[in-house]
């Protein structure tokens, strides 16, 4: 019986639906899923008060029922039972706090009733009153209702009407006298703002549109909703985007500004809008000169915060978006470069998705782009430019989180350009070189081979001592990679180094990974000689000491420290006498197991 109501509900006949749930609760009176599954039925037949009456029942059944208090939530809803429905929602996150975002959702949709209920309640009173600003907004839409008038008639009442839309009751009485139907009812302006190819009069009519848009949605969430849910917007808002017409793009993007500044909007947008060409088309934009390609960057920027967007971007991410994206970064001299800093960065953010993170890593012809753009920064210095600098070697160090053949071909190359960005001035730039370094050395023997030939120790040394949280962070894996497998770079190092002073105080960071690659270098340059005599004076047994046997999180600091010590007294036998001193033997002991793995 309850799959047979269950079929019933699916097909849409919830009287069926009703009788079979209902039937198969004669039999079993304490089934839970038979009282919420006739309580849907009964909301779909707007039948409130019975649907509360299951949900309760099936409360009784079990008290946890989260779709009991989500469908009892909905039909106190349906009611105007605001604080009865909140309550409901409330419950069902006490049950479950993983329901946090089902939460929110359903808290927002009730704040929105009320809010729409109180704004048209106070509209309302002011018609009733007589104030002629209320009135006027009935008589506009009155007169922008007469059939078969010029284009250039409506034209002129829409903009009328958007002078008259001051506030928040204004936009409601709008929408209560079905305001937004116009592009539905009226054929001429329907044909005018659809129209492929617009002519003078067409493009008036349709900016037109837009302001008065803007102005009844401008902080109305309510309306915000209500204009997505006419299909002829949905189909023409990326059309207008991508039109040949400055002033309605212009407008279309200062619209969709309007939802795209807060969640909830942002939400209406990936609900009713098919966003998987959006990228391509508001990145296109970064060609333009004026305000467009701003507010372009804008939306964009907004839009990466929700997932089910990132998710429509892997869609067109490859047969549209990186091509547009290669071409925009080679040609970075020719277009605004504000706005591509902004595209570039945008594009790093999107990284944070898996998938996109590797059909970008995989693209040769991206990776070309981003070395051709750092290139020309030794010809171009401009602040602009070096802003675009900076943002592709961020979205550079993103894509470095992937590991592929592309990546290990491009190395040598990547870490060139990025030892000759070492002598930049900006400091920014200079610190996201070295992050780069730190993370395309790994991928290749030959990268490292040149970089050690090109100084990189020395280099790296000279931005340690500096200090810089970040910069050491990325300074001190750099120095790992290469002391790991570059006796060059182990000699390199102990002559850059006196007495390890840089070493030794990074091995007293609170960071655990500077700590970890700290030990890390020591220990790999320890085989050079006289390396380990240098540091009988030092202190270095104490600190080695404190991390083997101290409580760090990363296991890798207690283990390159053991490791280091280790080596330290077998390459100077006379290390042992303060390491005896500290009652430490055991810890060497127990650490000649890591020294002879390796």
């Amino acid at each position: 019986l309850k799959e047979k109501g269950n079929d019933a509900f699916r097909k849409g006949d919830y009287v069926i639906a009703i009788q079979r749930y209902t039937e198969g609760l004669e039999k079993l009176k304490d089934k839970q899923e038979l009282y919420t599954n006739r309580a849907q039925a009964y909301l779909k037949m707007q039948e409130y008060e019975k649907a509360i009456d299951d949900c309760e029942w099936a409360l009784k059944c079990n008290e946890k029922c989260i779709k009991a208090y989500f469908l009892m939530g909905k039909a106190h809803l349906a009611l105007k039972h605001f604080n009865e429905s909140r309550q409901c929602y409330e419950k069902i996150l006490q049950i479950d706090p993983q329901k946090e975002s089902l939460f929110k959702d359903c808290m927002n949709e009730v704040n929105l009733e009320e809010k729409r209920m109180k704004d048209e309640e106070r509209a309302m009173k002011e018609v009733e009153s007589g104030k002629l600003a209320a009135l006027s907004i009935k008589e506009l839409l009155q007169k922008l209702n007469r059939p078969d008038q010029s284009i250039l008639y409506y034209t002129g009442g829409i903009r009328l009407l958007t002078g008259a839309i001051k506030d928040c009751t204004e936009q409601t009485l709008f929408r209560t006298n079905n305001g937004f139907s116009i592009l539905k009812d009226n054929e001429v302006v329907r044909w005018g703002f659809c129209a492929e190819r617009k002519n003078t009069a067409e493009v008036d009519l349709s900016v037109s549109l837009l302001f008065l848009w803007q102005a009844v949605c401008a902080g109305n969430e309510e309306n915000q909703r209500l204009l997505l849910t006419y299909p002829d917007v949905n189909a023409q808002l990326p059309k207008l985007l991508s039109s040949g017409v400055p002033e309605i793009q212009k407008q279309t993007l200062a619209l969709i500004s309007l939802y795209s500044e807060n969640e909830n909007g942002r939400r209406l947008l990936v609900r009713h809008q098919d966003l998987t060409k959006w990228l391509q088309i508001l990145m296109m934009l970064v060609n333009s000169t004026d305000a467009r390609a701003s507010s372009a960057m804008n939306i964009l920027s907004n839009l990466t915060e929700e997932e089910r967007f990132k998710t429509q971007c892997r869609v067109m991410l490859s047969t549209g978006v990186l091509p547009l994206f290669t071409q925009l970064l080679t040609s970075a001299k020719l277009v605004n470069q504000a706005a591509l800093a902004r595209c570039i960065g945008i594009m790093g953010n999107l990284c944070a998705d898996v998938v996109i993170r590797m059909q970008m890593a995989e693209c040769k012809e991206c990776w070309q782009a981003c070395l051709k753009l750092v290139d020309e920064c030794f010809d171009v210095s401009t602040p602009k430019y070096q802003e675009c600098l900076f943002a592709v070697l961020g979205l550079m160090m993103n894509l470095l989180l992937e590991s592929n053949g592309i990546i290990q071909h491009f190395a040598v190359d990547i870490s060139g350009r990025c030892m000759s960005l070492l002598r930049e001035k900006d400091g920014r730039i200079v610190t996201r070189a070295i992050g780069v370094l730190s993370r395309i050395l790994p991928a290749s023997l030959s990268a490292v081979e040149e970089a050690v030939k090109g100084g990189v120790v020395k280099k790296m040394i000279k931005f340690l001592k500096a200090g810089g949280q970040i910069t050491s962070n990325y300074g001190i894996k750099t120095l790992s990679i290469c002391t790991r497998s570059n006796r060059q770079a182990q000699e390199d190092l102990v002559k850059s180094d006196k007495k390890f002073s840089v070493l030794l105080k990074l091995l007293e960071s609170e960071n655990e990974m500077i700590v970890g690659n700290a030990a890390f270098c020591l220990g790999q340059c320890l085989v050079v000689p006289g390396a380990a005599t240098s540091l009988l004076n030092s202190n270095v047994v104490m600190i080695l000491l404190k991390h083997a046997g101290g409580d760090a999180t990363r296991t890798l600091v207690q283990e390159n420290a053991a490791i280091a010590l280790g080596k330290l007294c077998v390459a100077e036998p006379r290390h042992v006498v303060q390491l005896r001193k500290l009652n430490g033997l055991a810890i060497l002991n127990s650490s000649m197991k890591y020294v002879h793995s390796t």
